[in-house]
């Protein structure tokens, strides 16, 4: 029987009970925030005067989406091995980020990535270029995160086919999810701004990680802490065996007797880790979190707490997804949902029944669904944040105002810049349902990756880089994330494509463009550069000061 079928109505009221209180909380949350933000600096980087934990908890709070929850979880019970492989691929990440990127973005910024790039060029086509990837990637991302909210409402509200709840059939619920969503991140954005998300991040972290560990402490009691028998308990059930804990099942599968599409296989695992890996440090959500803290040792320092903090995360992740695989089994999760997305709520509601029946199985299912609505609304919040402060701070005061725009002035443009993202995505993701979600989030990594980090390390480290250079490698990079694709199986010409089999344009042989795109975002920062004779060798000299020192980074550049 599904969980669906399972599901009483004393479990649906308790998600509801605890999804309403998690709001409520928030909402409470906001509103301080609100009395406490006073000018663009408050709106946009909470003052500057977070601590490194609580930008830890926030960064990982931003990170920790739906798609990692509930998305890591299906793979590794459907999967195995390789969805270890994954989960690690977006913690390595964040050496990328500590390494190249934290101090150095802090020191040399003021409130978006766009204060670094812009710096020693001119700022009107390189804050453009800047605003318009951060949108884009920004979108994209949202409407993962959105699409996922409404099938996560009609999925753990117990809809079924030909049911209602509360008067709503499951595309009603799924679209009244969407919408709700999105209300409550305009709410979170408009009204609190940086200070307002990052107190509500960091509460949603807290439920998020705490739930999975809640859960995770049940799996590992059932199986007296004993992760061997775990293990083979997963593999066992799985039906493929020994193989379950071996690489290969989901990427770079070796195809008998095609050694090219082998080829292809393996070449495809290694795009997907390199837009994972590289993506991270160019997400325009995480790079404004470095500038919610006083200096560069705390953003150092907040890096060190959102490593361990995912870290321990994709921990329990492990658990859950072997878990699932073990306790409920692979045919019953794919009968629920083919791609894995309801193993770790399967799981949840498992578990409890076990421990003492029916009633703690819908107490474990509602803590489940709100530790991972929390993760929806925590991500949302952050891409809405980023992209209000890039279209006020960036496109508005710097282009459309050529610097000239008051704090207030600056303030009001976001707040209203939030609202419009808000509805923009509420319209988008409600006819953008029938997208792939994991498609949505590799593409927005593989798009950071190619368009945002390559002109960001160029700018802070290549004197001879210049605005020709800077333009060209955002919009090289975008294009060609894109344009590939469009072009690759996950657009059309196979049965899971977006436009099904009907349709095949497709002739870039891998899922996603990394290996590609990365390197041709990169090249065309650098033939772009070549090809124009701009240079400012004593802008580079002051921003390597500022890179290094943090002298200057309060104030806006204006020139």
């Amino acid at each position: 029987m599904s969980i669906l079928a399972q599901q009483t109505e004393t479990g649906r009221t308790l998600t509801l009970v605890l999804f309403l209180l998690m709001v409520v909380a928030t909402v409470v949350i906001t509103i301080w925030a609100r009395n406490h933000t006073r000018d663009a600096t408050d709106f946009h980087s909470g003052g500057r005067g977070f601590k490194s934990w609580q930008n830890g908890f926030a960064i990982a709070s931003d990170y920790m989406s739906a798609a990692s929850f509930l998305g890591i979880a299906g793979i590794l019970a459907l999967s195995g091995y390789d969805g270890f492989l994954y989960s690690i691929g977006f913690l390595v990440a964040w050496l990328v980020a500590l390494l190249l990127v934290a101090e150095l973005l802090r020191n040399s910024g003021r409130f978006t990535m766009a204060d670094v790039l812009s710096f020693r060029m001119r700022q009107r086509p390189v804050r453009t270029a800047a605003a318009v990837s951060t949108m884009t990637v920004s979108i994209f991302y949202l409407l993962a995160q959105m699409v996922g909210a409404g099938a996560l409402i009609a999925l753990l509200l117990g809809i079924r086919e030909g049911e209602t709840f509360l008067g709503m059939n499951a595309e009603v619920a799924s679209n009244v999810g969407i919408v709700f969503v999105g209300l409550l991140m305009i709410v979170y954005v408009a009204l609190g701004g940086m200070k307002g998300t990052t107190w509500v991040q960091i509460f949603q972290a807290i439920v998020l990680l705490g739930g999975a560990a809640l859960l995770a402490l049940l799996v590992l009691t059932e199986y007296g802490f004993n992760i061997s028998n775990l293990l083979g308990d997963a593999a066992e059930a799985s039906g493929i065996g020994a193989g379950f804990l071996e690489p290969g099942q989901r990427y770079g599968v070796e195809v008998p007797g095609d050694p090219t599409q082998t080829m292809w296989n393996k070449l495809d695992l290694i795009s997907l880790g390199l837009a994972l890996v590289l993506g991270t440090a160019g997400l325009p959500h995480i790079l404004i979190r470095f500038y919610t803290v006083p200096d560069s040792r705390s953003a150092r320092k907040s890096v060190n707490w959102g490593i361990g903090l995912i870290g321990s995360f994709y921990l329990l992740t492990l658990v859950l997804g072997f878990g699932a695989a073990a306790i409920v089994g692979a045919e019953a999760i794919t009968a629920q949902n083919p791609a894995g997305n309801t193993a770790a709520p399967q799981l949840a509601q498992a578990v409890g029944d076990n421990v003492g029946g029916s009633t703690v199985g819908a107490v474990m299912l509602a803590i489940i669904a709100s530790a991972a609505f929390a993760a929806i609304l925590s991500t949302v919040a952050g891409l809405v944040i980023a992209s209000s402060s890039s279209l006020a701070h960036d496109l508005y005061n710097s282009v459309i105002r050529r610097g000239a725009a008051t704090d207030r002035e600056e303030v009001v443009v976001a707040k209203l810049a939030a609202i419009g993202v808000g509805v923009v995505s509420i319209v988008l993701a409600i006819y953008a349902q029938s997208l792939n979600v994991a498609f949505l989030v590799a593409l927005a990594f593989a798009m950071a990756a190619s368009a945002n980090l390559p002109t960001l390390l160029l700018s802070l480290f290549w004197k001879r880089f210049n605005t020709a250079g800077a333009v060209a490698g955002i919009y090289g990079g975008l294009i060609a994330a894109v344009g590939l694709v469009i072009f690759s199986p996950v657009f059309s010409g196979a049965p899971n494509s977006l436009l099904g089999e009907g349709v095949d344009i497709a002739w870039f042989p891998m899922s996603n463009p990394g290996l590609v795109s990365i390197p041709l975002g990169l090249i065309c920062a650098v033939v772009g550069t070549l090809m124009s004779s701009e240079s400012k060798p004593e802008r580079f000299a002051t921003l390597q000061v500022r890179a290094l020192t943090g002298a200057g980074s309060e104030r806006a550049v204006k020139h």
